[in-house]
């Protein structure tokens, strides 16, 4: 959910962690941007499995990312007229490939490219190389970025480089977003150019896996501390499949939470109301619906 946050924000698409969640659980609320966050979010896991089934990333695996991730904006560009921008600036960072037959045609190339590891080439330096490609390429009329990004993890899943795609590059890039569309620019001008940008992604991969294992670890020492806590207060509660539950998503509804524990609703609504009286969970009624935040999660995304 956090690299399909940040990732959408890349793009000025931007949310809560609150209104994903709700939206998440829910389903059909009125948090516009969040239901396009979790359109990438969903790319990403998708992106991921096709890999794990197909054992490859071809042009078609790429349209089906674009379709999750913009639904409603068609495939490849047929007309001319688009520019990659800074989202931020709006400044004009590169003009892409024009016709149709061209940008087609440049696809196929990265095809080849993805799916050639007989280079000798890193496969973090692969991926940089494919990611500055396909944003040259930019062969959607919206959503190239996100779409950009998801390639990274599915690369690095392709390439074993992650046994799960949690890499959090879009924290990296949020955070040098002027820096990152300037090295954009850069890398279509000179080869130098395309050096400068190889080590600034390196630099994120570096960065963003040390954060990520981090924030990883929070989880585990989170999910002791309320192993801890039920066992204290409410030691009858106690299980390894509710601690796995709560820690499943950051919110829950009784619905959800039934299914999750394989209980009755009542019984699961039993097992809600005390976790909130011992401080576990936090209601919050909307509408018709009651839903159940773990708390701890929500405080450990949003430090």
């Amino acid at each position: 959910m956090i690299e399909a946050k940040e990732s959408s924000e890349i793009e000025n698409i931007l949310t809560t962690f609150d209104e994903l969640y709700k939206e998440l659980t829910l389903k059909d609320t009125k948090f516009i941007n969040a239901k396009e966050v979790l359109n990438s979010r969903k790319s990403i896991i998708e992106g991921c499995r096709s890999v794990k089934e197909n054992g490859f990333i071809s042009v078609n695996m790429i349209y089906g990312i674009h379709q999750i991730v913009e639904p409603e904006k068609g495939s490849i560009r047929k007309t001319a007229g688009t520019v990659k921008m800074n989202s931020r600036t709006r400044e004009v960072v590169h003009i892409p490939p024009q016709s149709e037959n061209e940008i087609r045609e440049y696809l196929a190339n990265l095809e080849k490219y993805i799916n050639n590891h007989q280079d000798g080439i890193d496969s973090l330096i692969r991926m940089a190389i494919i990611h500055l490609q396909f944003e040259m390429i930019h062969p959607f009329y919206d959503g190239n970025g996100r779409v950009g990004r998801v390639l990274n993890l599915m690369y690095l899943y392709l390439t074993k480089k992650l046994e799960v795609p949690v890499l959090y590059l879009s924290r990296y890039i949020i955070r040098h977003k002027d820096i990152y569309f300037q090295l954009l620019k850069e890398s279509g001008d000179s080869t130098e150019g395309i050096r400068k940008f190889i080590l600034f992604m390196l630099e994120a991969v570096t960065v963003t896996s040390v954060e990520t294992l981090n924030f990883i670890e929070s989880i585990l020492k989170s999910q002791d501390e309320i192993a801890a806590m039920i066992k204290l207060k409410a030691p009858k509660l106690y299980s390894k499949e509710l601690i796995d539950a709560l820690f499943y998503e950051f919110t829950t509804k009784n619905e959800h939470f039934a299914k999750s524990l394989e209980v009755s609703r009542n019984t699961a609504m039993t097992y809600l109301k005390t976790l909130e009286r011992i401080g576990v969970l936090r209601s919050e009624k909307i509408g018709k619906e009651v839903i159940y935040k773990n708390t701890r999660l929500f405080d450990l995304v949003e430090k």
